[in-house]
């Protein structure tokens, strides 16, 4: 069998940085003390680190902002997104991945600041330090991330309703006695309408009946080892050229099987700010 559409390959040296050690959020569960934590939006965007002298993807890749954009940038460590406002995903995605920077679509981005990664003490004493150093700055398009405080689980879901009928992501909960540690841990939580992750691609499985001759579903990879079917969520474009075997998506879901495997698993984007990782691209036939 002949498979026609376009495997799409991966950039030269898309991977020659080590990512930065940026701490990264578990999904909420119920049983925490909601009075430990702030609360924020999660921002649908680009996650940017600020070294002290060059922007950086999530993945390690650099980011090519105009020289007017970083500018005067205080010469320590910002993490945060980079923003264009609700639903503007893909905007920020195009105009972060060009390697020229466009002034006109950057103007359009902000850099979304919520941590000092270099920072000690606990989240609680960050916030004002963060404050005084965006203030300081005095851009408009470098802003930091309001963080409030909440009563209780009601409070809480009604925050996050009316955060998704206002076109939000979501909503992030961190803990103010915690450090900036650079790992996955329950410091640092997103909470959504709906569930949602990353899983890496490793296969293309060939399309059937109304998709033959293009790609029918994805064979993706879990961050631990659990493989399994992505077949819906794709438009017909994406189809004729998947994502990049090796390349990292996030698909939404409902739910886990018994075995681990996720329910209704449904293809929403690829993470190009994700570091992709090499492997064989073959077709499952």
């Amino acid at each position: 069998m002949t498979v026609v559409f376009t495997l799409t390959s991966l950039p030269a040296g898309a991977n020659d940085r080590p990512p930065p050690s940026l701490m990264m959020a578990n999904v909420y569960h119920p049983g925490i003390t909601l009075a430990d934590f702030w609360i924020s939006e999660k921002l649908d965007g680009v996650r940017g680190y600020w070294d002290g002298s060059a922007l950086w993807t999530r993945g390690g890749n650099p980011i090519h902002a105009p020289a007017w954009f970083t500018a005067d940038w205080p010469k320590i460590p910002l993490d945060g997104e980079l923003w264009a406002g609700r639903g503007r995903f893909t905007t920020v995605v195009s105009t972060v991945r060009q390697q020229t920077p466009n002034d006109e679509a950057w103007r359009q981005i902000r850099f979304m600041v919520f941590d000092l990664p270099a920072q000690t003490g606990t989240f609680d004493t960050r916030i004002p330090v963060l404050k005084n150093v965006i203030a300081t700055l005095a851009k408009a398009w470098v802003q930091t991330v309001a963080q409030y405080k909440i009563k209780d689980q009601q409070d809480l879901q009604t925050w996050l309703q009316d955060n998704a009928d206002q076109g939000g992501e979501g909503l992030m909960l961190h803990r103010g006695d915690a450090r900036y540690r650079g790992n996955r841990s329950d410091d640092l939580l997103k909470l959504k309408t709906h569930d949602d992750t990353e899983a890496m691609v490793v296969d293309y499985l060939a399309g059937k009946g109304k998709y033959l001759g293009v790609m029918g579903a994805l064979l993706v990879e879990t961050p631990h080892g659990l493989r399994f079917k992505i077949g819906t969520g794709f438009s017909d474009a994406e189809r004729r050229q998947p994502p990049a075997i090796g390349s990292w998506i996030t698909y939404r879901y409902r739910g886990l099987n018994p075995s681990g495997i996720p329910r209704f698993a449904s293809f929403m984007r690829i993470r190009q700010e994700m570091p992709p990782r090499e492997t064989p691209q073959t077709v499952a036939q």
